[in-house]
């Protein structure tokens, strides 16, 4: 499988791609709270590939899985005790992560992370962060297995959840 930049001659696969996982994942509500139309939105995964933050992990022309990777933090990360301080275009961060229901649990997600590390260390980031709801303890543990570290928790309001807690990680450093 090989991760790829998403173009805009994507979006309408990209869209299908997280309506499919949205549909198919098992507790979906549960877990990540996605709903289509909310969360992830069209208005963002365009604003994604037009920054060229958007990336798709293919096998053969079928995307498998699909996340945006981008070389900033927002605001919502400034108020996180994290292990090392950097600017905010010194920290990259993964996002909407997500991976083809049939091929969930295979380590797709986990390599999908490893690919987004590369793709972050060769941009020269500093530090990479991810986000997750409380309630995603799944995730959780796959961040936690690749060697992230959690550095807090925010209450924060998101249209699919309304205000929640979301917990954010850190790669441990090795330095």
């Amino acid at each position: 499988m090989k991760l790829d930049k998403a173009t805009i001659n994507d979006f309408e696969s990209i869209i299908r791609f997280y309506d499919d996982v949205i549909l198919r994942t098992p507790q979906m509500e549960t877990y990540a709270c996605w709903k289509k139309g909310q969360h992830p939105t069209e208005e963002g995964i365009k604003a994604y590939i037009e920054e060229g933050s958007m990336y798709l992990y293919k096998e053969n022309d079928t995307i498998v899985g699909a996340m945006a990777v981008t070389m900033y933090q927002g605001e919502d990360y400034q108020a996180i005790e994290w292990a090392k301080h950097v600017e905010d275009n010194e920290a990259s961060v993964i996002h909407i992560l997500a991976v083809n229901p049939d091929y969930q649990g295979t380590g797709v997600g986990a390599e999908m992370i490893r690919e987004a590390i590369n793709l972050s260390v060769d941009s020269g980031m500093k530090s990479i962060r991810l986000d997750a709801l409380a309630s995603n303890t799944p995730a959780h543990k796959i961040y936690k297995r690749i060697g992230f570290e959690y550095r807090g928790k925010q209450h924060l309001f998101a249209e699919n959840t309304g205000w929640t807690d979301f917990l954010f990680f850190e790669l441990k450093q090795n330095n």
